[in-house]
């Protein structure tokens, strides 16, 4: 198998940075994809506590891949002149920390209405971000997730066809919680994919290990690797944590592990670390 790079989402570790930078070193891990620091939201820290954290992240020999950002993870009729404000810190916070991806979203739609009635709208502050973007040495990343515009890979295919410089991150857990089949997902989208986000999920939405849920994780990231993919997060969600109520909608019916149970985040995290890498070690 080709070399790949392996990353995490280690706030589900530990919420300080000397937890996560502990997790990441016992899983052999190449760096994070910051979310939450400290137990503040990387989009609300510092430029001091970012240099602070580049710090501890340099001494260890670890990376930050990504920016794990909160942006267009509103309401689409949401404040959104402050939420670009929020974005051009989180910018300023990326370059310190010199990372060179932020993930963000398309922007949640009210449940039950159609989302194509929003198309302009999202695609308007779609283009907004990116235009900030332009002027750092950064990519801005879609993830598909539940609830937003870009939640099913028809759309999601629409929004990296109209923004060439717009990339694709891949969540098949996500993608299964909203009922799209991920082979059919990664066939409408394979060719405009950057980087995996790695979770499974069974058939009702339970986040599982990778392998364990119906992500067909083995398939997708055998092909993702052969073209030449090599960068992935792991995104465990196998407990819940320290923010996450944060990251979804309030109504959101949260359910994480199945039928594994853990005696603490350490030990969910390298499941899912160690999943994964056997996932990999069945690709040739």
């Amino acid at each position: 198998m080709k070399p790949v790079n392996i990353y995490a989402f280690a706030d589900e570790a530990s919420p300080m940075i000397k937890g996560q930078v502990a997790a990441m070193l016992r899983n052999h891990l190449q760096g994070l994809e910051i979310r939450g620091v400290d137990d503040v939201n990387v989009s609300d820290i510092s430029l001091a506590k970012a240099k602070e954290v580049r710090k501890v992240l340099d001494d260890a020999g670890l990376i930050t891949w990504s920016i794990g950002s909160p942006i267009g993870k509103i309401m689409i009729d949401g404040d959104h002149k402050t939420h670009i404000e929020k974005f051009r810190r989180t910018l300023e916070i990326a370059e310190t920390l010199g990372a060179k991806n932020i993930r963000l979203f398309s922007y949640y739609i009210k449940e039950g209405e159609d989302p194509t009635q929003y198309k302009n709208a999202v695609m308007d502050r779609m283009a907004e971000l990116l235009s900030y973007g332009k002027d750092f040495s950064v990519r801005l990343c879609h993830e598909n997730e539940k609830g937003i515009y870009g939640d099913n890979a028809t759309r999601c295919k629409e929004l990296l066809d109209s923004f060439p410089n717009l990339y694709g991150i891949f969540d098949p857990a996500n993608f299964v919680q909203c009922g799209q089949n991920t082979l059919e997902a990664w066939a409408l989208l394979k060719d405009r994919i950057f980087y995996m986000h790695i979770k499974d999920a069974q058939a009702d939405g339970t986040v599982v290990p990778a392998g364990y849920g119906e992500g067909h994780l083995p398939e997708i990231l055998s092909d993702f690797i052969a073209r030449g993919g090599k960068d992935m997060t792991v995104e465990p969600h196998l407990q819940a944590f320290s923010g996450l109520q944060n990251l979804e909608q309030p109504k959101e019916d949260r359910k994480l592990g199945g039928q594994f149970h853990f005696k603490d985040h350490d030990e969910s995290f390298d499941m899912a670390c160690q999943s994964l890498r056997t996932v990999l070690s069945n690709i040739k």
